[in-house]
């Protein structure tokens, strides 16, 4: 009866793969799942722009009744989680046109790129947001 070779060593030993513990998941690959999350959110996030446009041409009571739905704080978390995701999927958009262009795909371009649209698109949402506000007059 034969004996297999162990898998830690040994010639024709099948190499193991990292644990998930141990590996460290490069900000590009984030990036990247992040950018098909947010793809699928704007889906979601239209329909509801799409539904408050409804409301606004179908009459002032069914205007307010949307308005109040989106102007409760829940509504208007996730307003502000839409308008996240359309920054950062157009951020995103951008970091892929300049790869289309054949530059920027040295590791510390690809991770600045990276680091850039997760700390830009929080920056500009926050900076919409709170201009919004302030033009309202509630800051």
């Amino acid at each position: 009866m034969a004996h297999s070779k162990p898998a830690t060593g040994g010639v024709g030993a099948r190499p193991l793969s990292p644990h998930l513990q141990i590996y460290a998941t490069p900000i590009n690959m984030m990036m990247s799942i992040v950018h098909r999350i947010t793809g699928a959110a704007l889906y979601f996030g239209t329909l509801l722009l799409a539904w408050w446009l409804i409301a606004a041409a179908t009459g002032a009571a069914y205007f307010n009744f949307v308005n109040g739905i989106l102007g409760s704080l829940p509504g208007q978390l996730v307003l502000v989680g839409y308008t996240w995701a359309l920054i950062h999927h157009m951020l995103g958009g951008i970091r892929h046109l300049i790869w289309d262009t054949g530059r920027g795909f040295d590791l510390k371009t690809v991770d600045r790129m990276g680091w850039g649209t997760l700390v830009g698109s929080l920056l500009i949402t926050a900076a919409i947001w709170l201009s919004g506000l302030a033009a309202r007059g509630v800051l």
